[in-house]
């Protein structure tokens, strides 16, 4: 990532804003270094050679210091409200367009991965923001005003801190090249530490029933000394950097200061500008030197950046615009040779699939495990992209709707439903916010779930409730959206023969379209008909097959 990245700026108006503060703070600090140099210098030779008094010199002297001090603050305060809006909008950013790239991409990427950088990685802003940025706009501001003054009294001077004043620069580049790989890998050890550690917390009761708990801890054990290994590491890099740095900018520094002195034992500069240069001098050097300082500071806040900016540059899915939804009540749907690929695959998940579904049949899709029956709901619902093929509803193909009209065509239950904290009843109204309390009850009673009351809490990720309940509670918020097609995955997996039997007359009940993905031959049984997924078909097959299904 470069300094100032104009992606960055592009996602983040709060930092252009900043920026340009920073600016204008930058040039009035420039300023009043100068006009503090000169004040000194001009004060000291009055003492020395005249014998004067300080005291209106003093008091200026003092108002600048003043003056410098209150633009050091209105920085901070500048840099960390910046801060604090742009972790903001990126965190807004991220999550919306993690939610608009889809179940599918969200599935490629670890979930630590994602919360790691949308807490401790994105905090990790904060030095790059209120260190880093102010110090490089400095940089940029107070070394060109520094030296030009100095041409007005020692020309020499000028040029000497002009020659040696690039090879900071030079090394802090190459310094910073070698952080900008440590600073990866140590946010590369962050993920998979709290990768290693969420899975095992997560495990942690089938870890302790099997007693392999102790040896996890080992194991986290060794991903944390990696992680610490890889902090040190940086560390020691920003310490050496630093004093490859100072050396740098002190040996720059003596270099005029012998000049300086010669030249005024020569008798050919005068003590008043002899003492503006040197104090002139280190101050050229300084904004550079805290920049290389506080670059290893921001340096993980450089890397959560572009970690962020890769996820915001991800290309969305193709999205069409139509809004006249064919109304599935009465439309039959159909998917034409239907194939999908994921990337990180070489076979396709599903190859050349051919289905309709007519109003109000309950259809049953069936295989082995693995030939994508549930990549199927996924590519109905547009949360994968068809590589060949089509899913046509009313004459038109489904990618030319809105996805968020054509996907409030159906109710879903996956494989493993997603439940929130809070209640029973929240989470059914997911599925429609505005339900009565009577309506949840009615939802809840066709879905088997007859036990639960409204009330009873559910824990993170469904917890509280048993895998049965979970998966009955998900299929009562599908049942009470209006939605007239159900893409239900193993609806009654974790069901007894009784509640099985309650959820099947529940579903046939609602007189709806219902595709369902089922291996047990109860519910393959109250299918008006099954179709079985990853069996190769010859054309005149499907033609009886489409003359059979046909009402």
């Amino acid at each position: 990532m470069r300094p100032v990245d104009p992606r960055l700026l592009r996602r983040a108006r709060p930092a252009r804003v900043f920026l340009a503060g920073s600016v204008l703070i930058g040039v009035a600090t420039g300023l009043l270094v100068i006009v503090q140099a000169v004040l000194l210098a001009r004060g000291i030779s009055d003492v020395v050679l005249r014998d004067a008094g300080v005291g209106p010199v003093a008091w200026m002297l003092a108002a600048v210091i003043a003056v410098r001090a209150g633009l050091v603050w209105l920085q901070e305060v500048v840099a960390q409200r910046a801060s604090a809006a742009v972790k903001s909008t990126l965190r807004r950013q991220v999550l919306e367009h993690s939610l608009k790239l889809g179940p599918a991409w969200l599935s490629g990427e670890r979930s630590s991965r994602l919360t790691t950088l949308l807490t401790k990685g994105l905090d990790d802003l904060d030095p790059y923001f209120a260190r880093y940025l102010p110090q490089l706009v400095l940089a940029a501001t107070v070394p060109a005003g520094v030296i030009g003054w100095m041409a007005t009294g020692d020309l020499i001077a000028a040029g000497t801190v002009l020659v040696t004043l690039p090879l900071i620069p030079v090394f802090m580049a190459l310094v910073g090249w070698a952080t900008q790989a440590h600073s990866r890998r140590r946010q590369r050890a962050l993920e998979v530490l709290a990768h290693h550690f969420a899975d095992v917390v997560s495990g942690l009761p089938t870890l302790k029933l099997f007693g392999r708990a102790k040896v996890q801890a080992s194991a986290v054990r060794r991903v944390t000394d990696k992680h610490r290994a890889a902090s040190m590491s940086t560390l020691r890099l920003a310490f050496m950097s630093s004093m490859v740095l100072e050396l740098l900018a002190s040996i720059s520094v003596a270099l005029v200061a012998v000049g300086v002195g010669l030249r005024l034992v020569e008798g050919r500069l005068g003590l008043e500008t002899a003492l503006m240069v040197l104090i002139l001098a280190p101050e050229a050097y300084l904004p550079l030197r805290q920049v290389g300082a506080q670059f290893h500071a921001s340096a993980d806040g450089v890397a959560a950046a572009e970690e962020v900016l890769r996820v915001l540059e991800t290309p969305l899915p193709v999205a069409g615009e139509r809004a006249d939804v064919p109304d599935l009540r009465r439309t039959p749907l159909y998917l034409h040779d239907v194939t999908v690929r994921y990337p990180d695959r070489s076979e396709p998940a599903v190859e050349g699939f051919d289905l309709e579904l007519w109003p109000g049949e309950v259809v049953a899709l069936t295989g082995r495990s693995g030939v994508g029956k549930s990549t199927l709901l996924a590519a109905i619902l547009g949360f994968v992209t068809v590589e060949r093929g089509v899913v046509v509803a009313g004459g038109s193909a489904a990618d030319e709707f809105d996805p968020v009209l054509w996907r409030r065509q159906f109710g879903w239950v996956p494989q493993r439903p997603g439940l929130r904290v809070g209640t029973v009843a929240d989470n059914v109204r997911l599925g429609r916010p505005d339900a009565a309390d009577s309506q949840v009850r009615q939802a809840l009673d066709a879905a088997g779930a007859a036990e639960l009351a409204l009330d009873t809490p559910v824990g993170e990720q469904g917890r509280l409730l048993s895998g049965g309940q979970q998966r009955r509670v998900a299929l009562a918020r599908a049942l009470i959206t209006e939605a007239p097609v159900l893409l239900l995955d193993e609806p009654t997996a974790g069901l007894d023969a009784d509640t099985e039997a309650t959820v099947i007359a529940g579903l046939r009940g609602t007189g709806r379209t219902v595709l369902l993905v089922a291996h047990r031959p109860t519910l393959l049984a109250a299918a008006d008909r099954t179709v079985e997924v990853g069996a190769r078909k010859s054309p005149i097959d499907r033609l009886v097959e489409r003359e059979l299904v046909t009402p």
